[in-house]
C-alpha cells in the first residue's frame, strides 16, 4: 500500500498531493492556506493538510516526489542566459539567488521541511510527465493519445504522448523558446494583464473583438506548421533575456506600446485577444489531428495551463477530431504535483490501474471540510448573527428561495476544489435569469473588469435544454452556446449599446434568457452538476428548479479580486463581509447581511487592498 506524497513549488501554484494505494486521498494548492494568490513558497500548509487528511506523518510516507527535474531546467536557464549575454545580465542575477539558495538544493529543502522526518528516496519526474500523468492516470479511459501544452518545463513546451493501462510514453515534444503559452502570455502582458495569472482574462475579452491581427501574428510572430508544432520569431520577444515578455518591435507590430495595466481597454486590445485566441485555437486543433494520426487512438487527454483554454476544448471537441475528451481539472503547475504520484504510483512502481468509464478525481473536491460542530464553534465565539438548519430539505428551501429573489449567496458546503475553479464547494451563486446580476456580481462582489463572464451550472441531466453540447462538463473546462431558442431578439438601441466602446454598457444588454451567464458571443463556460459527485450543491439546485422551473445556476469563485477562493468558515465571513453578498451559507448555518454589523469602510477598503491585483 504505497503513500506517495506528490509535490509542486518554488515557480507558481505551490501544491501537494497524497496518494495511498493509488488512490487520491487529499490535494490542495498552498494559496488557500496562506492567502497568497499563486503562492510559489514550499507548500508547507498543504502538506500538512494531505498528511493529516491521511491520517499518517512523514516518517509513513514511502516515496516523495517533486513534479519537474530542477538542475534541467537550471540547464535551460544557463544555455539560454549565454546564449543572450549580456543582455540578460539583469534578469540572471535576479534569478540565481533563489536557484544557489533553494532549488538547486531541493533535497535538503524538501527533508527539512518535513522537519527531517522523511529519510526515504526524494523522485523527481519530468515536468511534462507530470502533466501528462496528472490527465491520462486520472481520465476515464484505457488507452488514450495526451496533449500537454503550457509555457514551459525544463526544456519542454508541449508534448504528445500515449497512455494505455499504467503507462504513459511521451512521443513528440517541442521545446523552448518555441511555446504555444508563452505566445498566449506574451499577448496577455502587452494587453495590461498578469502573466500567469491573466490568461484567462484575455480568453474572456476575445469575443468582443475581430480576430483582424490573426494574420499577421502568423506572418510575423510564429511559425504554424501543419502538425501543430510552430517556431516564435525571438526578435518580438524578451522574455528570454529580459524582465518583460515584449519589445519595441513587438508593439510596432502593433500600432503603439503595450496597454498599461488598470488603463482602459480599447478595441486594439479586443482585436489582438480575439486574434491571439483564433491562432491559439488552430494550434490546438493541428496539434490533436496530429496526436490522433500518429497514436490512432479515439480519446485524448489534456494537460497543462493552455489546457485550462476552454474555449480552445470546446472547439476541438466539436471538431470529432477525437471521440471524447479529457481534461483534468487541475492543469496547470498545482496538478503536477498529483501529476507526480501518479507517474511514481503506475509508471515507475507499476501498479496496476483499471479505468470503469469515470474519471476518477472524485468532482476535483479533495480540499479540507468543516464540520457544522467546528463552524458554530467559530460563529458563537465571535457572536455572529445565523440562523441554524437541522434538516437539509429546509436549509435548501430557504437558499433556493432567497436565490430566486435575485439574492447573492455565498455557499460554502463540503470538501475544498483542487485547481482554479470554483465547482460548487467554495462558491458564489445566483439567479441567473436576473439581467442585472453579472454587472452587480462583478462590481459590487468580485470588484474586477465588468466584461467577465459568469459561468453557469446547469443539472447534467438538463445541459441540452440549455446549451449546445450533449455530455457531462464536470469542471467547467468546455465552451458551448446558448440554445438559439434561449436568444433574445435585441432591439436597435440593444444592437447599438453591443458596439459601444464601453464593455459595461455591453454587458447590461440581455443577450439571452440567462442574461447573467450569456457571453457577448452567446457562449457559456458550462459546469454540468450530478448527485454523485456534488452531492448537496446538486440537491440545492434540483430545489432551485422546483421553485423556478430553471436548471440552471450561476457559479463564480468565492473570493474576490486577487485573492485566493476561500478556504476556511473565517475565510468566507471575512469575504462576506466586505462585499456586497446578502447570503452566507457555510453548511448548514445561515447568515443574512441584513443581521450582520456594519462592515467599516476602512476596514474593508484594508482587506480589498490586501490583496494583490491579479
Amino acid at each position: 500500500m504505497p503513500r506517495i506524497l506528490g509535490l509542486s513549488a518554488f515557480y507558481h501554484d505551490s501544491a501537494a498531493a497524497l496518494l495511498v494505494d493509488g488512490a487520491i486521498v487529499a490535494a490542495a494548492q498552498e494559496e488557500r492556506f496562506t492567502r497568497i494568490k499563486h503562492d510559489h513558497e514550499f507548500p508547507k500548509h498543504a502538506v500538512d493538510y494531505c498528511l493529516r487528511e491521511g491520517g499518517i506523518t512523514p516518517e509513513q510516507l514511502d516515496y516523495v516526489v517533486f513534479y519537474d527535474k530542477p538542475l534541467q531546467k537550471f540547464d535551460r536557464l544557463l544555455e539560454t542566459y549565454l546564449a543572450y549575454a549580456p543582455a540578460g545580465l539583469r534578469s540572471f542575477m535576479m534569478a540565481m539567488p533563489l536557484w544557489l539558495k533553494t532549488k538547486l538544493h531541493l533535497p535538503r529543502e524538501i527533508r527539512k521541511a518535513l522537519e527531517g522526518r522523511y529519510q526515504k528516496r526524494i523522485a523527481f519526474t519530468g515536468h511534462h510527465e507530470s502533466h501528462a500523468a496528472s490527465t491520462f492516470f486520472v481520465s476515464p479511459f484505457d488507452e488514450a493519445a495526451i496533449l500537454t501544452l503550457d509555457g514551459v518545463g525544463e526544456w519542454d513546451t508541449a508534448t504528445i504522448g500515449h497512455g494505455k493501462g499504467n503507462q504513459l510514453k511521451i512521443l513528440k515534444t517541442l521545446h523552448f523558446p518555441h511555446s504555444l503559452g508563452l505566445l498566449y502570455s506574451a499577448v496577455t502582458y502587452f494587453c495590461g494583464f498578469k502573466v500567469n495569472s491573466g490568461e484567462y482574462k484575455l480568453m474572456g475579452l476575445a469575443p468582443y473583438g475581430e480576430p483582424k491581427y490573426a494574420d499577421l501574428i502568423l506572418q510575423h510572430l510564429v511559425d504554424l506548421k501543419q502538425d501543430g508544432s510552430l517556431a516564435l520569431d525571438m526578435s518580438y520577444f524578451n522574455y528570454c533575456q529580459g524582465l518583460t515578455m515584449t519589445n519595441d518591435k513587438f508593439a510596432a507590430l502593433f500600432g503603439g506600446p503595450a496597454r498599461s495595466p488598470e488603463a482602459a481597454l480599447t478595441q486594439r486590445e479586443m482585436d489582438i485577444a480575439a486574434s491571439i485566441q483564433k491562432v491559439t485555437e488552430e494550434a490546438v486543433l493541428r496539434m490533436a489531428r496530429h496526436a490522433r494520426e500518429i497514436t490512432g487512438c479515439r480519446n485524448l487527454c489534456l494537460a497543462g495551463g493552455v489546457a485550462l483554454n476552454c474555449v480552445a476544448n470546446g472547439k476541438l471537441l466539436r471538431s470529432k477530431i477525437f471521440d471524447e475528451v479529457f481534461v483534468t481539472p487541475a492543469s496547470g503547475d498545482a496538478g503536477g504535483a498529483l501529476g507526480a504520484a501518479l507517474f511514481v504510483h503506475h509508471q515507475l512502481l507499476g501498479s496496476p490501474r483499471t479505468p470503469n468509464g469515470k474519471d476518477s478525481m472524485q468532482g476535483s473536491l479533495l480540499g479540507p471540510k468543516f464540520t457544522n460542530a467546528e463552524i458554530r464553534l467559530f460563529l458563537d465565539g465571535k457572536n455572529i448573527p445565523h440562523a441554524y438548519f437541522e434538516r437539509e430539505a429546509e436549509l435548501l428551501t430557504e437558499v433556493a428561495r432567497e436565490m430566486a429573489a435575485e439574492k447573492v449567496v455565498g455557499w460554502f458546503s463540503g470538501r475544498m476544489e483542487f485547481g482554479p475553479r470554483a465547482l460548487g464547494a467554495r462558491s458564489i451563486i445566483g439567479d441567473p435569469r436576473s439581467t442585472a446580476m453579472q454587472s452587480q456580481m462583478n462590481l459590487r462582489i468580485k470588484f474586477r473588469e465588468s466584461f467577465r463572464p459568469f459561468a453557469p451550472c446547469v443539472l447534467a441531466e438538463d445541459v441540452s435544454q440549455y446549451f449546445d453540447h450533449d455530455r457531462e462538463s464536470p469542471y467547467m473546462l468546455m465552451v458551448a452556446d446558448v440554445k438559439k431558442d434561449l436568444w433574445c431578439d435585441l432591439t436597435a438601441e440593444q444592437q447599438a449599446l453591443m458596439q459601444d466602446p464601453d464593455l459595461r454598457k455591453r454587458v447590461n444588454v440581455p443577450r439571452s434568457t440567462l442574461p447573467a451567464i450569456t457571453h457577448v458571443d452567446m457562449s457559456a463556460r458550462i459546469q454540468t452538476v450530478d448527485e454523485e459527485r456534488h452531492g448537496r450543491y446538486y440537491r440545492l439546485m434540483r430545489e432551485f428548479k422546483r421553485q423556478t422551473g430553471c436548471g440552471v445556476i450561476i457559479n463564480t469563485s468565492f473570493n474576490i479580486r486577487g485573492e485566493p477562493i476561500v478556504c476556511t468558515p473565517e475565510d468566507a465571513y471575512r469575504c462576506f463581509m466586505v462585499s456586497d453578498m446578502d447570503v452566507l451559507v457555510l453548511e448548514n448555518c445561515v447568515l443574512r447581511r441584513s443581521e450582520q454589523p456594519q462592515q467599516d469602510d476602512s476596514e474593508r477598503k484594508k482587506y480589498i487592498e490586501s490583496f494583490q491585483l491579479d
